[in-house]
């Protein structure tokens, strides 16, 4: 890892030569791209408001309230944001009709914070064809890092190959003689995560007796939960969005199974998935974390997340402190609100995206800070973040 040091003189002589080379071109002569004006920014978004994955409906609620509250503030540089958010149910075929509509019809700068792996699959192309970031996608797939081939794509969260190594790791040390049971959605982001489980258990990959996969159109996952424990299994690893996660907590504890459960962190949340599930059957249950959060008390006197306090208690009243979704909406909109100059051009935003040495996200645990690697982004040598932390 460079050190924040390091970054910054990388990030400026690489400015110092992308800009040599941007001057005299058509971009150096145009003064604003679509989405783009003296006082506004139009900002892009899908999320699946409705749907299986209809719990996350709240970070989009969280970035349209915290866009607000920088609007209320002056904006950034003088510029009001427009946010216009649209609900894609959790449906490829729905995202790329709204990504679409964002791009053609809105005439949006930029998407934002996109949710879900097969949402963000489904419209990479299109939106890398039309060299319109696809800015801080809200899916730790390993996929979201290939700037060679989509240099207009960047990831924000910690990899799911990452954290799945983490758990192996965890097991190998503390449960030597695990048997792993694998519960996991049938699509890049479930296999993303067992890739990485197996990936980290190595030689040890043996100690995965049983794997099972469900579809997000299924209204129960009851039967596979019943058929896992049927195994002896000891050890359970849920890889889950939250509405599945909540009822394999519940029916875990309802047929008396005590594995070792590990949870995704995707579906960590005290809020959104263990008060659904019950605070009683949640009991036990092991996630990692890479962001602060509401629930733990640990924080309570932390001045940053005084301000995330202060910002839920206005912007959004009433909203659950416990729900994680609000924290990672606030960090992800905080990220974007740190490219202060405020770019004219979708070439500039990427750009001056690259540039912040460290993330501005004060949700995170302290001492987190981005990767980075020399690579051809959009045809220039710059620096590139290659494990996105928030």
């Amino acid at each position: 890892m460079l050190s924040r040091h390091q970054n910054r003189i990388a990030a400026f002589s690489t400015a110092v030569i992308a800009f040599a080379a941007f001057s005299g071109s058509a971009l150096a002569q145009k003064k604003y791209d679509t989405g783009a004006t003296d006082t506004e920014i139009k900002i892009g978004n899908i999320m699946p408001y409705s749907g299986p994955a209809s719990a996350y409906g709240v970070i989009g609620k969280t970035e349209e309230a915290y866009f607000k509250m920088i609007n209320d503030n002056g904006g950034i540089k003088g510029r009001k944001i427009n946010f216009i958010s649209y609900d894609d149910g959790y449906s490829p075929p729905k995202a790329v009709e709204q990504v679409r509509k964002l791009v053609e019809s809105d005439e949006v700068l930029l998407v934002f914070n996109p949710l879900g792996t097969p949402s963000n699959t489904a419209i990479q192309k299109y939106l890398n064809s039309k060299k319109v970031p696809q800015l801080f996608v809200a899916t730790g797939a390993t996929k979201w890092n290939d700037p060679k081939d989509f240099p207009w794509t960047m990831g924000w969260q910690p990899s799911y190959q990452s954290e799945a190594r983490i758990y192996a790791k965890y097991l190998m040390k503390e449960k030597p003689d695990a048997k792993i049971a694998v519960f996991y959605q049938n699509d890049d982001f479930g296999k993303d995560y067992l890739k990485g489980l197996k990936d980290g258990l190595g030689a040890k990959a043996s100690m995965i007796i049983a794997e099972e996969s469900y579809e997000t159109s299924e209204p129960s996952i009851d039967g596979h939960i019943v058929k896992l424990k049927s195994t002896g299994a000891d050890v359970f690893i849920n890889i889950t969005t939250p509405k599945f996660a909540a009822q394999a907590i519940k029916k875990i504890a309802e047929i008396d199974w005590k594995p070792l459960h590990i949870v995704s962190n995707v579906s960590a949340s005290v809020g959104g998935v263990m008060k659904p599930a019950g605070l009683e059957a949640s009991q036990g249950v092991l996630s990692a974390a890479y962001a602060k959060d509401g629930a733990d008390p640990q924080w309570a006197n932390d001045a940053d997340f005084k301000k995330w306090i202060a910002f839920v208690d206005k912007y959004m009243p009433g909203a659950d402190k416990n729900d994680g979704s609000i924290v990672y909406g606030y960090g992800a909109a905080q990220t974007l609100a740190k490219i202060r100059q405020s770019p004219k051009t979708r070439v500039l935003l990427i750009f001056h995206t690259l540039l912040i040495a460290r993330v501005a996200d004060k949700t995170c645990y302290p001492s987190q800070e981005i990767s980075r690697n020399r690579t051809k982004v959009l045809g220039k040598d710059r620096d590139r973040k290659t494990e996105p932390l928030c």
